[in-house]
Formats: structure tokens, C-alpha cells, sequence
């Protein structure tokens, strides 16, 4: 937690920086501010990676200097201005520096805990990969969505109600489908964890560990007696698998949503004239003032229907055979893999204990 917390404490550092006073070069003041902030971060986020643990003092200390700041910041602030400010500010103020330093705290933690900064380095890297295979998985999965979909989309009564829903009843109801793709994802997802099958045996685990840094261990000798024991997963390994299978399947339906909504502004604008809009509406049209000749209407159903799409999609992607197969098979299989590095992890370090225990009784005796 130390860089992200350390991040946090300088941030709020550079809010004593007197911008205003600065005049023309108060952006350049800014820039440099920014530079120096994540500059710190990125170095104590380098020191750190080179310790495996603090010390309980050392731990203490960083939380209390940490706790430290929300007063320390106001009363610096004080000092800097070299203002009078109104009691009632000042306790506002400092609550607010306190309730910010907590809830950044609380997020720190969550994220260290759940890895979520790797999580979310994971999701990048696979909807880029998704964008570049994006025609391989639209080809396979629009064709469906598309049945399901397309005859609804000229449906008079649905423009009527696009064309006077408000945007934000609209981002309710993909909020919605957003909800129910997540609880049945969720729900999904815990029984396939509890099913995947963790081959453990020695040709396995030195598949797995390629382009890891284990890829250099001899596994004749982490598994010498042949494949290794299966050891159970704690609640929040099985959460943070949870994280890895639901943001991997959510990308996919977010690419998958991205092509429907694409595909239905393409076949909104070729097909459907402003003389067809207004029939089916019963009235003039309302069109975006952002892209003259769009009808409001249009976007509201592309949205829709994207939103509809992805949730169909997600689910049906997990139930389904043919679409198991297709898209979700390949993330159990990264899963797998996953469990059989983690599975050579605690060999690895199961091995090592015994060999540190010895040595130190060894030193003992040698002291002795």
C-alpha cells in the first residue's frame, strides 16, 4: 500500500503550491507538481518491490504519518495563506482532508488486497486483444445476437418510446442489464471456480510456467513424486478469481456491445429515412444537435440494443455449448494455468522453509 499511500500524502503536499500567485507560469508550475508527485510514487514503488515485508515498527509508522496528514495539511495551509478563516471553514475543511485520507485508505487497501491495479493491467491487455481478434468474435457471436434483436429494432412502439425517453432513464436501463450480466456472472462464475480441474502433474506445471518467472525452476524437482497436491483455495483467492473470470468475460461483452451498437447506427442510417422516423413516431422526429440528421431516437435503440446484447451474450456465452466453447473455455483454461504457477508457488515455498529452518539452527550451533 506504501506507494499508493505515499502518492496520496504528496498530492495532497503539492495542494500548499501557490498556483494563483504563480500568474502566467502557474501551468508549468502545475506540470512540474505533477511530474514530482508521480515521480515519488514511481520510486518508492521501485524500493519497494525490492522488500518482501516491513516491520511491525516500520508498519506503525508509516500508518501514523499517514494519519498525520489530514491535520497536518490544514494547519500548513493556514501557515502558508497567513489568513484569518472563519472557524466554521476550518472545521469543514479538515473534515473533509479527513474523510478524503479514509476513503483513500480504504481504496488502497481494497486494491493491494485484491490486486486490482494487475486486474485492471489484465483487462487492458485483453481487450486489446479482443479488439485485434474483434472480427473472429463478432463474426461468431453477432450472427445470434441478431436474431434475437434485429426484427425488434423496427418496431414502431420502440421509437415512439427512444424518441421521448430521457437519457438518464436510458443509462438506468443499461444500468440495468449492466446489474443483472454482473449478478448472473457472479453467480456463474462461483460454480465453474469450484469445477476447474487443477492438473498438477510435471509436463503440466512446466507448460504453465513458461513466461513466468518461474519458468526457470526444475520441476522434476518441485514434483518429484509426481503431480503435486491441489491445495484449497482461502474466500478471498476464490474472490480474486471471481475479479479474474468476471472482468475477462465482461471485455468480451463489452466488444461484443460495441459491434451491435455499431451495427445498428450503420442499419438506422442506411434504412431508415426521416419520412419512415416520423411515421413511426407519429411526429417530427428530435434529432442530436451534436450530429445534424440523427435522429435521438436512433441512438436511444443502438444503445439499447447494445446494452441488451451484452447481457444476452455474457450469459448465454457460459450456458450455452456451443458459445462454452467458443468464448468462455479459453478463460478456464487461463485460469488453469493460473492455479498450476500458483500450485509450483507453494511447492517452491514449501521446499524453501526447511532449508532456512536448518540453516538457521546451523548458525545457532555454529554461534554456540
Amino acid at each position: 500500500m506504501l506507494p499508493s499511500l505515499a502518492f496520496v500524502t504528496v498530492a495532497s503536499l503539492a495542494w500548499l503550491v501557490p498556483l494563483k500567485s504563480a500568474g502566467s507560469g502557474r501551468w508549468v508550475l502545475l506540470g512540474v507538481v505533477i511530474v514530482v508527485t508521480l515521480a515519488v510514487r514511481a520510486a518508492i514503488a521501485a524500493v519497494v518491490r525490492r522488500m518482501p515485508r516491513f516491520s511491525q515498527a516500520t508498519g506503525v509508522a508509516v500508518v501514523a504519518a499517514y494519519s498525520a496528514m489530514p491535520v497536518a495539511v490544514p494547519l500548513l495551509q493556514l501557515a502558508v495563506d497567513g489568513a484569518v478563516t472563519p472557524p466554521g471553514g476550518r472545521v469543514v475543511g479538515f473534515l473533509g482532508f479527513v474523510i478524503f485520507f479514509a476513503g483513500a485508505f480504504a481504496a488502497t487497501q481494497l486494491a493491494t488486497t485484491y490486486g486490482l491495479g494487475a486486474l485492471l493491467g489484465q483487462a487492458i491487455r485483453h481487450t486489446v486483444y479482443d479488439l485485434r481478434n474483434s472480427v473472429r468474435l463478432l463474426g461468431r457471436a453477432l450472427p445470434a445476437l441478431l436474431f434475437v434483436t434485429l426484427f425488434l429494432f423496427f418496431t414502431g412502439e420502440l421509437w415512439q418510446a427512444m424518441n421521448r425517453l430521457s437519457w438518464w432513464r436510458l443509462a438506468l436501463v443499461v444500468g440495468l442489464f449492466a446489474a443483472v450480466t454482473m449478478f448472473a456472472t457472479a453467480t456463474r462464475l462461483r460454480d465453474e471456480i469450484g469445477r476447474v480441474e487443477q492438473d498438477l502433474r510435471p509436463p503440466r506445471l512446466a507448460e504453465a510456467c513458461v513466461g513466468t518467472p518461474l519458468a526457470r525452476v526444475p520441476i522434476d524437482d518441485v514434483a518429484p513424486d509426481g503431480p503435486l497436491r491441489a491445495v484449497p483455495l482461502d474466500g478471498r483467492q476464490n474472490r480474486n478469481l471471481l475479479l479474474i473470470l468476471a472482468t475477462r468475460q465482461l471485455v468480451q461483452a463489452t466488444v461484443v456491445g460495441a459491434g451491435l451498437f455499431t451495427f445498428f447506427i450503420i442499419l438506422g442510417t442506411l434504412v431508415v429515412t426521416p419520412e419512415t422516423a416520423e411515421q413511426w413516431i407519429g411526429s417530427e422526429p428530435a434529432y442530436l444537435a451534436a450530429v445534424p440528421g440523427m435522429p435521438v431516437a436512433l441512438l436511444g435503440n443502438a444503445t439499447l440494443f447494445a446494452g441488451f446484447g451484452s447481457m444476452y451474450f455474457a450469459v448465454t456465452s457460459m450456458s450455452d455449448t456451443d458459445h462454452r466453447r467458443q468464448f468462455f473455455a479459453p478463460i478456464l483454461d487461463e485460469v488453469e494455468r493460473l492455479l498450476a504457477v500458483r500450485a509450483v508457488y507453494l511447492a517452491l515455498r514449501d521446499h524453501a522453509r526447511p532449508a532456512a529452518q536448518s540453516e538457521s539452527s546451523n548458525d545457532v550451533e555454529v554461534g554456540a
